[in-house]
């Protein structure tokens, strides 16, 4: 990661060389001050996995930054990182940012889920604490005129022309092109505005293949048959998922049992098609499912030792639900460093002024935009190839080559 010139390695070298007795005169010799950030995910209800996965990543990124010295021009403060379980649950999500407010919190992460982070948005303004938004696409959650709340994560309307701009790219490759696609979604407001810009981006660049069916679905189902009887009946070539990690099981193997003929399932952009569950409970039948995502980049040497640690003090998959929960504590870690204070109004300037130019996540430098969006945020197309996703697009960090199209599912072995 890179700051205004300075390596990621270089500050927390930095930070561990200023840990010191010398670098505490503000305060007495043997004590060590605390900066509390506040992290709120969904560790329990629905979307169990993906918020313990987020917590995980800000947890490991919270201990790097602390066995490297701490925040430096704070004498050396660690970082406590102060947590919240949003229980799946909007509600949930600003009572937990509220509580970690109360407890001290001088920075809010989060939230995981467009419709918690929404929550904890207003709470932030209201408040007056910064919110460092780790994961959350919803465009309208930075469209609110909000002085306090930043982004490090693509907006839906990034997913949507990436998705296209991928697909295009991919058919014209292979010389491949479907004629037929349909769109399936969950109707909750990620799984809306997901929906809405992809459609957006499908009318603007007007890909060779035409959206013939929207279908929506509540994001309790248990049962996703009448839904992909509907698919099947409009005699897609291409199947459009925006799902949650549940949902994506159901699917495929509903997909399987009605035996749907497509040339690929490509996912615009949503979790689900790439979790470590999704290949678990489907082994074979998960293989060659892509989505467009925000992910690691492969090819960024960092992102190998970083992918190492976790996965050997987790024994889980480092994803992008680990990635940018990692990310954003070492952005809060960079902004501490300058900001030298943990006065709201100082951290707000120097969250403006944040300029990382070397980070292990796919897309340009870290900088954000007067909306409070990291607008170099940017997202790669994966497929599932011997049972774990691999960047196929784009070629910059690719690791693989995509295999299109797909075989059938039930042809698979």
């Amino acid at each position: 990661m890179r700051t205004a010139g300075i390596t990621r390695r270089g500050f927390l070298r930095g930070a561990a060389g200023a840990s010191g007795a010398a670098a505490f005169p503000a305060v007495l010799r043997g004590q060590v001050p605390e900066v509390k950030v506040g992290a709120v995910h969904p560790v329990s209800g629905l979307l169990a996995r993906v918020g313990q996965a987020c917590r995980s990543g800000a947890q490991m990124a919270a201990d790097e930054v602390n066995a490297a010295g701490g925040i430096r021009s704070l004498g050396g403060a660690r970082l406590s990182l102060l947590t919240g379980d949003s229980e799946t649950k909007a509600e949930v999500a600003q009572a937990e940012a509220e509580r970690l407010i109360r407890e001290g919190a001088v920075i809010l992460t989060g939230a995981f889920d467009s419709g918690h982070t929404m929550a904890m948005a207003k709470v932030a303004e209201e408040r007056r604490i910064p919110f460092l938004i780790d994961i959350a696409a919803a465009d309208h959650i930075t469209r609110q005129g909000y002085r306090h709340v930043f982004r490090n994560f693509p907006t839906s309307g990034v997913f949507g022309v990436k998705a296209i701009q991928f697909m295009t790219d991919l058919f014209a490759e292979t010389g491949v092109t479907p004629r037929r696609a349909v769109l399936m979604h969950v109707s909750d407001l990620f799984g809306q505005t997901q929906a809405r810009s992809l459609l957006t981006a499908h009318q603007a660049l007007k890909p060779p293949f035409a959206i013939v069916e929207t279908l929506a679905y509540p994001v309790t189902t248990q049962d996703l048959s009448t839904e992909v009887a509907k698919a099947k009946a409009a005699k897609p070539d291409l199947l459009l998922p925006i799902t949650r990690p549940r949902d994506a099981v159901l699917l495929v193997q509903e997909l399987f049992k009605q035996r749907v003929e497509l040339t690929a399932i490509i996912g615009p952009g949503s979790p689900g098609l790439y979790e470590p569950e999704f290949v678990q409970q489907l082994g074979k039948l998960s293989e060659f499912t892509m989505d467009n995502v925000p992910w690691h980049n492969p090819r960024n040497p960092k992102t190998g030792a970083v992918t190492a640690a976790f996965e050997k003090r987790y024994g889980k998959t480092f994803d992008t639900n680990s990635g940018y929960a990692y990310e954003a504590i070492l952005i809060v870690a960079d902004a501490l460093e300058r900001a030298r204070s943990t006065k709201p109004e100082a951290l707000l300037e120097a969250l403006r002024g944040t300029n990382i130019t070397d980070h292990i996540m796919v897309g340009g430098p870290v900088r954000f935009n007067e909306q409070g969006d990291n607008a170099n945020a940017s997202t790669a197309l994966v497929q599932i190839l011997g049972g774990r996703a691999r960047v196929v697009k784009p070629a910059a960090f690719a690791e693989a080559r995509a295999t299109f199209p797909v075989p059938r599912l039930w042809e698979r072995g």
